[in-house]
């Protein structure tokens, strides 16, 4: 492992989150999930991927320690669960929890952006119409949709 490597591994882990003035529900999902490499290892395994070496296959140039370490946060906060399927060498499969697969709706919103964005390959759809889908925000107490003109963040 390269020196830059470890000191990025090391920071990730070893860095305290400072103290809020404001609990942010926002914030705490940024420290958990909010670097690039974190989302692009949940976007592969809402794509199926459960193994390390098909993650590290198929995001983007990720070096293994960082692939590791990023799985030992996510595990720690209790977004995947590591299942060995090999004892001798240990080998793992990583599936996602069910706070797990509730980030389901922000990796489609980051993806729905994207694709409105930017140049893209991939997109998220329906699998029985096989129609792309948007994020919308729905009231769970009214049982009804919420369109973005009516949508805030504020103080508790």
């Amino acid at each position: 492992m390269s020196p830059e490597v470890r000191k990025l591994v090391t920071q990730k882990r070893a860095t305290p989150r400072p103290p809020r003035r404001m609990r942010c529900p926002i914030a705490y999902t940024l420290d958990v999930v909010g670097d690039r490499w974190t989302m692009l290892i949940l976007r592969d395994m809402f794509r199926g991927r459960r193994r390390f070496a098909e993650l590290a296959d198929s995001v983007e140039g990720i070096p293994p320690a960082i692939l590791s370490a990023r799985l030992r946060l996510l595990e720690s906060e209790g977004i995947v669960a590591r299942r060995l399927y090999r004892e001798h060498p240990p080998r793992a499969e990583y599936h996602l929890t069910g706070k797990g697969h509730d980030l389901g709706p922000v990796v489609g919103a980051l993806s729905t952006w994207g694709e409105k964005y930017s140049d893209h390959d991939i997109g998220i759809i329906d699998e029985q119409c096989g129609h792309g889908l948007n994020v919308v925000y729905h009231c769970p107490t009214c049982e009804r949709g919420a369109p973005r003109s009516r949508v805030r963040i504020v103080d508790r």
